[in-house]
């Protein structure tokens, strides 16, 4: 295998330059007060300023360092839970809101990046692929509910013949091919989302880490260096939180996943790799996904861990994976490897609510959040305005605490994911 030639992860290494904001190093007051720069929150914080609100953000490292600016850079449309998971978990009725509000999503993605014309490579098309007969065969099941039950139309059935008229791998049997989900830079799309709050009116803090909060309208947030006073509080830190919010701790868990970009292949290459340019994953519960960048390179990631990111071992195990699928990359160079925490719930809902009448929090996405974090920054910012109603029904889905406490959480988690491994074999 060729050398990693590069260390940096391949957005940072692309992002538009951003000077470094200011920390806050004194005390303020805001009307809504934001933990976290990620998505959500950068969205939730554009949102507010637009209605008026005095917002001040605060992000402990700088925006989009979190999984916002690392991810795979897929826009789907629904949950990570199945459809009729949220309908058993909520009913019908909120389930069909919820979907609905996923639908929205994808279209703010666009409208955003429009209205604010933020450059970040936007490409339509998105690929769920079939390995196993089992799993063409769920497609096909889940393609039905779609068209019959949420009247979506514009996700269509791949047989084989025709996926490999654009998809060169022999690995997959069939795909629901969905032309209006799509890809794009995630880390320039959180910073575009981020200049757009500041141009709207928010204060955006990076390097300040919010320690402790306390009281109720107003909510007093301690910071590293300052403090902020506020009406309303928001955290959105999801896996970053730490004690600031230890109940919302018990309900996610941190699991690492890994990210490869090879060197520019051309514009040629890549075509002949994925004729339509959509982005592409699988249906395993330990899953491929990959998606060709503005400048021709192929990014793959996958796998999970539990146990810290080397970048020469990511760039190893993920690039065997990446030519398990295209046998045509095996002389291709990896030039930039990384990895990033993705905040998991155990039934992978969104959990979004309240923990006190003055404290929201969005959280969970479980690695469906490109789209839908953006989306639950717009529905908090509705809550807090007294326009309720779309939040409540995502606040109402229940969520439990992940079982072994402190100690034997992680434990039972690999051995959960060790049981889904086993059954990603299955035919």
């Amino acid at each position: 295998m060729s050398p990693l030639a590069q260390v940096t992860p391949y957005y940072a290494a692309t992002a538009h330059d951003v000077p470094q904001r200011a920390a806050l190093t004194d005390s303020i007051n805001c009307d809504v007060c934001i933990v976290g720069g990620g998505l959500a929150g950068c969205s939730a914080a554009l949102h507010l300023a637009e209605r008026g609100y005095a917002v001040a953000l605060l992000e402990s490292h700088r925006i989009g360092w979190g999984a916002s600016g690392r991810n795979g850079g897929q826009a789907h449309v629904g949950t990570a839970a199945a459809p009729e998971t949220i309908e058993s978990l909520v009913g019908a009725g909120p389930a069909r809101a919820i979907w609905d509000v996923s639908v929205e999503a994808l279209a703010l993605v666009r409208a955003l990046i429009e209205r604010y014309r933020i450059a970040c490579d936007w490409t339509p098309g998105h690929m769920q692929v079939a390995i196993r007969a089992r799993q063409e065969a769920e497609l096909r099941s889940m393609l039905e509910v779609l068209h019959n039950t949420y009247g979506y139309r514009s996700a269509r059935f791949m047989n084989g013949t025709e996926l490999t008229r654009v998809l060169a791998s022999t690995r997959y049997r069939a795909a629901v091919y969905d032309t209006n989900a799509g890809h794009l830079h995630p880390l320039n799309y959180t910073l575009g989302l981020a200049a757009a709050a500041e141009r709207s009116g928010a204060r955006l803090f990076e390097s300040t880490r919010a320690l402790e909060y306390h009281g109720d309208s107003p909510v007093r947030v301690r910071t590293t260096h300052g403090e902020v006073r506020c009406r309303q509080l928001v955290l959105c830190g999801n896996v970053y939180l730490g004690a600031v919010a230890p109940a919302l701790a018990a309900k996610i868990m941190a699991v690492g996943t890994c990210i490869i970009a090879t060197e520019p292949l051309g514009a040629e290459h890549i075509a002949a790799l994925i004729a339509n340019r959509a982005a592409v994953s699988d249906m395993n519960w330990v899953l491929d996904y990959f998606r060709p960048s503005a400048d021709q390179r192929l990014i793959f990631g996958g796998r999970v861990t539990y146990s810290g990111f080397d970048p020469a071992r990511i760039a190893a195990s993920t690039r065997r994976r990446m030519v398990r699928v295209f046998p045509q990359l095996a002389a291709a160079r990896v030039e930039h490897a990384w990895g990033g925490y993705v905040d998991i719930t155990l039934n992978r809902a969104p959990h979004f609510g309240r923990l006190s009448p003055s404290v929201y929090f969005l959280q969970g996405f479980s690695g469906h959040g490109l789209a839908l974090a953006g989306m639950a920054g717009k529905l908090v910012a509705e809550a807090i305005a007294a326009q309720a109603e779309r939040f409540d029904v995502f606040a109402r889905i229940p969520h439990h605490d992940f079982p072994g406490g402190r100690l034997l959480r992680r434990p039972a988690l690999v051995l959960a994911m060790l049981y889904y491994r086993l059954r990603d074999l299955l035919p």
